[in-house]
């Protein structure tokens, strides 16, 4: 057997590929070609049987054509020039009376990754849109968008775009489809596909025909046409009424968010929808697909933001199977706690009782963190299911309901005396950090209702010198210098001693800097020390504050049925962040003169930046730009827009969190409006190391739900104006949910 890869190989193949009686019998013709495919697969090199693949290729057998369209798109890279022949074959089957052979021709010739391919594509596309199979029109409205990618930043040719925009009325649903796709890609710089009223009217005529993956599809373009009235409106949410109840859940998500965005001036529709869909939802919450199921249960706990209380009839549903992993587990987990109330608080926490004794560490704290949180509301109930807990003497159990006693006793203060008849005998079982630092936090504040609290306390003094974490001596600092303002006979000899040795012989520099700090305090009397130390021991007022409002459906109707409610809107907002903006280009920027007015405007002398997107390297800011109103506006007045796109935006403006917010980032504010002036505007300037000028109009109007950006650059630099608008879409997003 020859070594795989190896010489005495590929002359093996070469000759099994080139002898005429395997070539005329074609089953071993197929053969000789399925094995060079798999050398190919297991990593050998068999770029040196190109020339013999591509008159392989010629062949009459279509499996065969397909086994040899595989290997010269994977080899074309490293054979650019043999690569050509493989080119000519390509075009002739692009003529082939079969329309297989023409598609499967189109998508070989489409996916050869070599420089000058896009001269030879051109004219067969072009026959392909008006191919008359189906098939063949498919592959080349895909071919399309492959073609304009290798091309560039080359400018787009019109006659091909009308071309696949006339294609959008094919008889063929997915050729529709293929040209939805293939018009966003190619379109992506001008903003994407345009949908106006025709072709939004056409589109929802042709729903019926599309598979579910095309109505997925349409219904998220059709988010970009707005209709032009109320009655309008109605006709459109009435044809879409059937794919609220679609048997597939992405339809269902699509059509939702439709009805979602539509209907942002008719809460009473939003609502409704949302009743609507409540069945699909909790079937997919119910999924054998986890991926499914985790993601359902995210758009569950988003809903529930806005209609609290809304699955409670079906809490059941929501319960943790065994077989589930543990990250769906904890989303249930965490919708049961939204979903309590009088008639169904028993259930829900006895279920939650069940899952404190799981042998999954993380998901027994998770329920004992969750029956924590219902304690605010069903304080007696929960106080005893924790007490009871306390019982078992296991070592992560008692940590998790010491630190939930800890968060409730300062939200909840009638519960405080019962807590503290619970906490005597905790400190044999609690080894971990956390759950040290919360008995320590309560033996400390409320140590005058636990009668053993100085001895348990004097425990962790004497091992102090073996403790490992520098943050339970800090809070065992703490907490005996509040003691000891109440119980100072039992506390001050023990007091001394650790003070003395965080003093003199503690090595971290945290905590000899807290121990010297109660030591001189301690000094200015004790007076002093309670002003200092005696703070409120609950603050009832912080539970109303950490309880979510309801929030309107319009402020997370444009992130349902996407990766927002999955990562959470801030993580979404850091993940998007790295990732380039897609603005609407109006006109080309101004060079040449422009520029050279603009140069002097800004002062060089600081060389410090601020690093945009550092892994590109592509855009870095200048701090402390200062430009005067009169030079901004003689700049702005001399720049054609660059840019122009619309931010999602909800609740009133905050002029101070803005301004502070893009200075952050070493975008200057030149004139902004104050708070609750309509239409709110404001102007920004920036400058980057090369002297380019970024300079930008914020304008909000009254009730939108969307503020205006417009840009303008001294230099035609895409690159870094997509990075601009990058960073000032972040900085705007993340100040948009402060405010909301």
């Amino acid at each position: 057997m020859p070594y795989l890869g190896g010489e005495e190989a590929l002359r093996e193949l070469r000759r099994a590929l080139a002898n005429p009686h395997v070539q005329a019998d074609r089953l071993r013709y197929r053969a000789a070609v399925l094995r060079v495919i798999r050398y190919m697969a297991q990593g050998a090199d068999v770029s040196g049987l190109f020339p013999e693949m591509v008159k392989a290729s010629a062949a009459a057998d279509v499996v065969q054509k397909k086994l040899v369209s595989l290997y010269v798109r994977a080899q074309a890279p490293r054979q650019p020039q043999l690569a050509l022949l493989a080119v000519n074959t390509l075009r002739k089957d692009c003529a082939h009376p079969s329309p297989a052979v023409r598609g499967l021709a189109l998508r070989s010739m489409c996916g050869l990754r070599m420089p000058g391919i896009q001269e030879y594509l051109q004219q067969p596309l072009l026959s392909g849109l008006r191919d008359k199979a189906s098939y063949v029109r498919r592959a080349a409205v895909l071919g399309c968008a492959k073609m304009l990618k290798m091309q560039g930043d080359c400018e787009v040719d019109g006659a091909l775009v009308n071309e696949l925009y006339s294609l959008l009325r094919d008889q063929d649903p997915i050729v529709v489809v293929n040209c939805l796709r293939a018009l966003e890609e190619i379109l992506k710089k001008e903003g994407g596909v345009v949908i106006n009223k025709p072709i939004a009217h056409h589109l929802l005529k042709r729903m019926a025909d599309l598979d579910q993956w095309g109505q997925s599809e349409v219904l998220t373009f059709l988010l970009r046409y707005r209709p032009r009235s109320e009655e309008e409106l109605f006709d459109i949410l009435n044809l879409l009424d059937g794919y609220l109840k679609s048997s597939s859940p992405s339809v269902v998500m699509a059509a939702t968010k439709l009805f979602l965005v539509l209907a942002r001036e008719y809460p009473h529709v939003q609502a409704d929808v949302l009743v609507r869909v409540k069945g699909p939802l909790l079937s997919a919450c119910t999924s054998e697909s986890r991926e499914l199921c985790f993601t359902a249960l995210c758009h569950v706990r988003q809903i529930l933001g806005s209609l609290p209380g809304h699955f409670s009839s079906h809490y059941k549903k929501f319960f943790c199977l065994y077989s589930e992993p543990h990250y769906i587990k904890c989303q249930k987990m965490e919708v049961l706690c939204e979903l309590v109330n009088d008639e169904n608080v028993q259930q829900v926490l006895e279920e939650l009782k069940g899952y404190c004794t799981d042998v999954s560490v993380e998901l027994a704290q998770g329920a004992i963190f969750a029956i924590g949180n219902i304690a605010r509301t069903y304080t007696e109930e929960c106080v005893g299911i924790l007490t009871e807990l306390l019982g078992l003497q296991q070592e992560h159990i008692t940590s998790a309901v010491v630190q939930a006693f800890r968060d409730l006793v300062w939200l909840c203060p009638q519960c405080t005396d019962a807590v503290c008849r619970a906490l005597p005998g905790c400190e044999d079982a609690i080894q971990d950090s956390e759950g040290k630092q919360a008995l320590i936090w309560l033996l400390g504040t409320h140590g005058e209702k636990v009668p053993n609290a100085p001895y348990v306390l004097e425990d962790f003094v004497e091992n102090v010198k073996s403790e490992m974490f520098p943050a339970v001596k800090m809070e065992l600092l703490t907490a005996l210098v509040r003691l000891f303002l109440s119980r100072p006979a039992e506390c001050q000899d023990m007091l001394g001693r650790l003070l003395y040795y965080c003093i003199e012989e503690e090595m971290d520099m945290a905590v000899r800097d807290r121990g010297l700090f109660y030591y001189r305090l301690l000094q200015s009397g004790v007076e002093e020390v309670k002003r200092v130390l005696c703070s409120p021991k609950s603050d009832p007022s912080l539970g109303l504050l950490e309880d979510q409002t309801e929030r309107p459906v319009n402020t997370w109707a444009s992130e349902f049925n996407t990766l927002a409610p999955v990562y959470g809107r801030e993580r979404w907002a850091l993940v998007t962040a790295h990732q380039p903006a897609e603005p609407s280009y109006t006109c080309s920027p101004c060079t040449g003169s422009g520029n050279r007015d603009t140069e002097s405007l800004i002062s060089e002398g600081n060389k410090e930046v601020l690093k945009v997107h550092p892994d590109t390297g592509s855009l870095t800011l200048i701090p402390d730009v200062y430009l005067t109103a009169e030079q901004f506006e003689k700049t702005w007045l001399s720049l054609d827009m660059s840019c122009h796109l619309s931010l999602p935006w909800c609740g009133t403006v905050h002029p101070d969190t803005i301004q502070t917010a893009l200075h952050v980032v070493h975008i200057q504010t030149i004139a902004m409006s104050k708070a609750g002036v309509q239409p709110w505007k404001a102007y920004l300037s920036a400058q980057d190391d090369t002297g380019c000028l970024f300079l930008t109009e914020l304008l909000l109007e009254a009730a939108d739900l969307e503020m205006q950006v417009s840009v303008k650059q001294s230099e035609a630099k895409p690159e870094a104006l997509q990075t601009f608008i990058s960073a000032l879409r972040t900085v705007m997003g993340a100040v948009a949910g402060l405010g909301s």
